[in-house]
């Protein structure tokens, strides 16, 4: 997740060119919704995690997302086409999609037209004929609008589709890529991706993945065209644009690598390339393969105050980033990217791991060990904020908290000590082998630590992570 610095085929069309405001839109003949709850057919408006209640929707798997989008900055005005291929896992008779803002002008289920009605970020849509359970089928949304970034959220701050002056910044954790395209947004449903961003010339589009050809240009506009074919959680998705210098090449592994950094951070350029590189090649010997087809990371120049792990392509607000952060980002394209969690109470494996990894990174650097700064931090005192907040139980307003970070690294660190560097090093490659691509608890983590070390681990991960007080 972030670094706070201290496939059935669903088609989307994003057209028009006047932003408006769903309310503008013109009612639907039918109430989807009400038919929908009276033949009890409906997939569900949320996806099952108690944390985000409407995030994620019941129903349908999705396994593609074609995403086509133009924006011009000058107007902030958004509009293209994504398609995006699920299995039903339930007969439909509707089903939702995530989406916020922007006029809807039209929906059509298999080529025909469907009903459809909003209510917050829920934009449902009921078929003209029901669909059944494991059917493939394409659902074609028109759309198009002023982005709408989510904005002042907790301790979240802004996230989504965040016009800058030049572009775009696109960081959508945790349900922020609802304000750019429809999806099922939760990270439960990871899907391969195809982008095709189209921009005034001169601009660059930096999206997950690689480059499927150069970009191509026609009547002053630029298409770029990124595929990501390792499956993804939508809140990693990206389409960050703007004005950037770029280097791109190798790491000394092989595995292709791209680093680009707004003009304003022309001299960070060449540090975030090298260490970038470094950093891939030295996690892969430590928690396995690396999972992805590219590494790198982007720096633009619009201050947000934090990281974000987008996959393949980490994006850093404003800032020039120091090895530190550069480590706890690409650490997460296992632990978050590859290794994907499927409730966000169980964030800590996310940034419990990366912020370890940082401490791993000091030890190999030679700097301060694990164990020393693991000392430092359960030398605070008893009443520090970060002891009555279990990181196992991540509040939903409180997401990321330091405990999560601080306290999830101290419970890998105290885990380490517990059963040896051996056992403790061949965990962390197994766990990321045995869930490569896929979604992971807490609970099968503790588990798999229990099966490889022969011990009972209940007691250390239940003081470490779930009770409110200090561990001794």
């Amino acid at each position: 997740m972030r670094y706070e610095r201290r496939a059935v085929t669903i088609l989307v069309a994003l057209v028009g060119a006047l932003a408006c405001t769903p309310a503008d839109q013109p009612p639907p003949s039918t109430d989807p919704t009400a038919a929908a709850i009276a033949d009890g057919r409906a997939g569900a408006p949320g996806i099952g995690d108690p944390a985000f209640p409407l995030d994620g929707n019941g129903g349908y798997d999705v396994a593609h997302y074609a995403i086509a989008i133009d924006y011009t900055p000058s107007d902030k005005q958004l509009r293209g086409v994504t398609t995006i291929t699920a299995a039903a896992t339930q007969d439909l008779s509707s089903f939702d999609l995530d989406l916020t803002g922007y006029n809807v002008s039209g929906v059509t289920v298999d080529d025909e037209a469907a009903t459809f009605s909003r209510k917050g970020q829920e934009l449902t849509i009921r078929p003209a004929r029901p669909i059944g359970d494991d059917d493939r089928f394409t659902v074609r949304v028109s759309y198009a609008g002023t982005p709408q970034p989510v904005v002042n959220s907790a301790n979240l701050g802004t996230y989504g589709f965040i016009p800058t002056r030049d572009g775009a910044f696109v960081t959508a954790e945790p349900d922020g890529a609802k304000t750019w395209f429809p999806s099922n947004d939760h990270p439960a449903d990871k899907a391969t991706f195809d982008f095709a961003i189209t921009v005034p010339a001169g601009l660059t589009v930096l999206a997950n993945g690689e480059l499927t050809g150069r970009p191509t240009t026609a009547g002053g506009r630029t298409t770029w065209r990124w595929h990501e074919r390792q499956p993804m959680a939508t809140y990693l998705a990206t389409a960050t644009l703007g004005t950037f210098d770029l280097r791109e090449g190798r790491t000394a592994a092989g595995i292709p690598l791209l680093a680009a950094v707004d003009p304003a951070f022309k001299s960070s350029l060449d540090k975030l390339y090298t260490v970038s590189g470094e950093v891939t090649d030295y996690w892969s010997t430590v928690f396995g393969p690396y999972p992805f087809g590219s590494t790198g990371g982007v720096v633009d120049d619009f201050s947000t105050g934090y990281a974000l792990e987008n996959q393949t392509k980490p994006m850093y607000g404003g800032f020039a980033p120091d090895e530190a952060i550069i480590a706890h980002e690409l650490a997460h394209q296992w632990f978050g990217d590859s290794l994907t969690i499927r409730r966000w109470k169980d964030i800590w494996l996310n940034e419990g791991f990366a912020t370890y990894a940082e401490w791993l990174w000091s030890e190999h650097k030679g700097k301060s060990t694990a164990e020393a700064i693991f000392k430092r931090n359960h030398a605070r005192p008893a009443d520090d904020p970060i002891w009555a907040y279990p990181p196992g139980q991540a509040s939903p307003d409180d997401l990321f908290n330091q405990s999560v970070y601080t306290r999830g690294a101290m419970t890998l660190h105290a885990l380490r000590k517990a059963v040896g560097d051996e056992t403790f090093f061949k965990l962390l490659r197994a766990w990321t082998a045995e869930h490569r691509h896929g979604n992971v608890t807490t609970e099968q983590f503790t588990a798999l630590a229990e099966k490889m070390s022969g011990k009972d681990l209940g007691p250390l991960f239940d003081a470490w992570l779930f009770q409110p007080r200090r561990p001794v």
